[in-house]
């Protein structure tokens, strides 16, 4: 079966900036012991690689003994300042920051350290010239705008901070978060009526709940406790309700519908190193998106310094360990995140997630286990245990935990349709396809437009030859729906190549490998099909290609033998096999169990 995938002008923004970004393709941190290189070419290159890999610990080593060979080189001061901020150690960057400060290739960065140093210190009139940059993109504008703000606050000139805020020009998505800032500044400084009228023209902002959903979030959880305080219980509520529209399972927001009547507690932004932090973190994790985590790890540690405690930075932070396979670093931030908080109980959750990427899967289970047993009511628990039942190939058990999340949640709820998908793919991986088939619908009828369902019961069904253009329509919804997945559009191709159609099979499964280059099954696949329109060398070369990727699911034996077959003339009885060809196959046997009858009783 084809693989399947299981989480703007804003992003151009980020990529106008000149800091440098580390490779797409990390790997876990060794802890091995750093040794000074003996040469600049050798330290210079281990910090390059080390950043390559995200190890900034290691790059920042290294830039600092390349430093010892050439004290004055600023491409490597500004590489150890970024490498620093990366690995906590802010006041190790302060004095490279200093000396960067004028160096226009760099001065966003070291502004910004100087800037959110002097407002730690409570030298606000210090802080508004440090933050004046020569060059500037959107993002670092409307950043630098509001730490300003912050300090004109701090400094006793409110009516500055606020006219600084509203007067900050740019794109659509810096309404949110100057309207939010705003709303802070003026409930910091007393100014309720003014606060409570940005707070809610802050939530009616729509596009930018889409631009930042965890600011939008925030503002959500700051205006209920605003409206509870004031005694507006329904109104908080409604607040409450607005926000878990865009996130149902958010964790905060859950908890405050529980306690909002009842001494409620929220985000605290009363200072302007709060609200430092605090814009820090919006617009870090508004950036927190593929191929751009460099940039949002460095907002988020400085955020970090700013608010050391705020839990939600920690979770960010452990995210982005997460996807970039620093997994022991993932574990360590999860695990820092305080136990009153609200993602307390979700971060235990990705510790267990995470312990499962490291292979500690009894450690993993064991964890997930007992956090299941702890809140049965918990979602999310079943979720994680299934996941990593799943990833061990103990499908039986992970079907008893879905099964039992399902009788003690409301299985009818539309939220917890991935209880079903992942139910039906765990009964489809026992064989036991009734049940999965009478899954994966109830899923899509608890939530009609989900591509993955769409994708792995359309695909389920053209593979079995059973409701062919029912499942075909279903795979084409699930390639509109989500036209960068290259899984889904793998599935198109296959389909296409099932079904016989060759040429079609072809053009989807090229489109399925500019996707996701580097996928066994998916470069196996376009290999079959090229040999079936009879571009033969190039199905070689495909094939040749998998035998150096990763594929739990490829058969390389299997690939071989093609291979072979090609070189001396003829692939076609191993590559894989249309409906067409199984038909004929069927055929065929007809026929020779028909002639073998009629000569059996002709011979009677």
């Amino acid at each position: 079966m084809a693989q399947l995938s299981m989480r703007s002008s804003l992003a151009a923004s980020l990529l106008s900036a000149t800091l440098l970004v580390g490779s797409a393709h990390a790997q876990e941190n060794l802890e091995l012991e750093l040794k000074s290189a003996s040469t600049f070419a050798g330290a210079f290159l281990a910090g390059g690689a080390a950043l390559q890999n995200y190890d900034f610990d290691a790059a920042a080593f290294y830039y600092a003994d390349a430093l010892n060979y050439d004290p004055e080189n600023v491409d490597l001061q500004r590489e150890l300042m970024i490498a620093l901020i990366n690995t906590g150690k802010f006041d190790q960057a302060l004095p490279l920051a200093e000396k960067l400060k004028d160096q226009i290739e760099v001065e966003r960065i070291a502004r910004l350290v100087l800037g959110i140093q002097a407002i730690r210190d409570g030298r606000y009139t210090d802080a508004q010239p440090m933050l004046i940059l020569k060059q500037a993109n959107d993002i670092e504008r409307l950043m630098t705008g509001i730490m300003s703000a912050w300090a004109s606050h701090g400094s006793g000139n409110t009516d500055a901070a606020l006219k600084t805020v509203d007067g900050l020009a740019g794109p659509d998505w810096f309404d949110i978060f100057k309207t939010y800032h705003g709303a802070l500044i003026a409930n910091a400084a007393g100014r309720e009526d003014d606060a409570m009228k940005r707070f809610e023209e802050a939530m009616n902002d729509a596009t930018g709940g889409s631009a930042s959903p965890l600011t939008y979030l925030r503002i959500a959880q700051v205006y209920a406790v605003k409206q509870a305080t004031k005694g507006n219980i329904d109104g908080a509520r409604a607040t409450i309700e607005r926000g878990l529209a865009i996130a149902p399972n958010n964790p905060p927001l859950l908890q405050l519908k529980e306690t909002i009547a009842d001494n409620p507690k929220t985000i605290s932004v009363a200072t302007p190193i709060d609200g430092v932090g605090e814009v820090l973190l919006n617009l870090g994790s508004a950036i927190n998106r593929e191929g751009a985590e460099t940039f949002a790890t460095i907002y988020l540690e400085l955020a970090r310094v700013a608010t050391p405690n705020e839990p939600q930075i920690l979770f960010e932070l452990g995210d982005i360990a997460e996807r970039l396979s620093l997994t022991e670093k993932a574990i360590a931030l999860y695990a820092a995140v305080p136990e009153n908080s609200a993602l307390f109980r979700p971060a235990s959750l990705q510790q267990g997630l995470a312990l499962s990427m490291l292979k500690r899967n009894d450690e993993a289970i064991s964890k997930l286990q007992a956090l299941v047993k702890e809140n049965p009511l918990d979602y999310a628990g079943y979720m994680a245990l299934g996941g990593v039942l799943s990833i061990e190939k103990k499908y039986d058990e992970a079907i008893e935990v879905y099964q039992q999340a399902l009788t003690n949640l409301d299985a009818d709820d539309p939220r917890f349709w991935p209880l079903h998908y992942r139910l039906g793919i765990s009964f489809e991986r026992t064989k036991q396809w009734p049940e999965a088939e009478k899954t994966f619908l109830h899923a899509l009828e608890l939530s009609p437009n989900q591509a993955d369902v769409l994708n792995y019961l359309g695909y389920s069904w053209v593979d079995m030859n059973i409701k062919l253009d029912e499942g075909l329509e279903m795979i084409q919804k699930a390639v509109e729906m989500r036209p960068r997945d290259g899984y889904i559009t793998d599935s198109l191709g296959w389909a296409y190549y099932r079904l016989g159609d060759f040429e079609k099979a072809v053009e989807a499964l090229e489109r399925a490998t500019d996707l996701r280059s580097r996928d066994a099954t998916i470069n196996d696949h376009l290999g079959d099909a090229y040999w079936r329109v009879g571009r033969k060398l190039e199905a070689v070369y495909q094939w040749s290609q998998v035998l150096s990727m990763d594929g739990e699911d490829i058969d390389q034996k299997r690939v071989i033998e093609k291979i072979n077959a090609a070189h001396q003339g003829d692939a076609s009885k191993f590559v894989a096999e249309s409906i067409d060809d199984s038909l004929a196959k069927d055929a065929e046997a007809a026929t020779d169990n028909k002639n073998g009858a009629s000569s059996a009783t002709d011979g009677g």
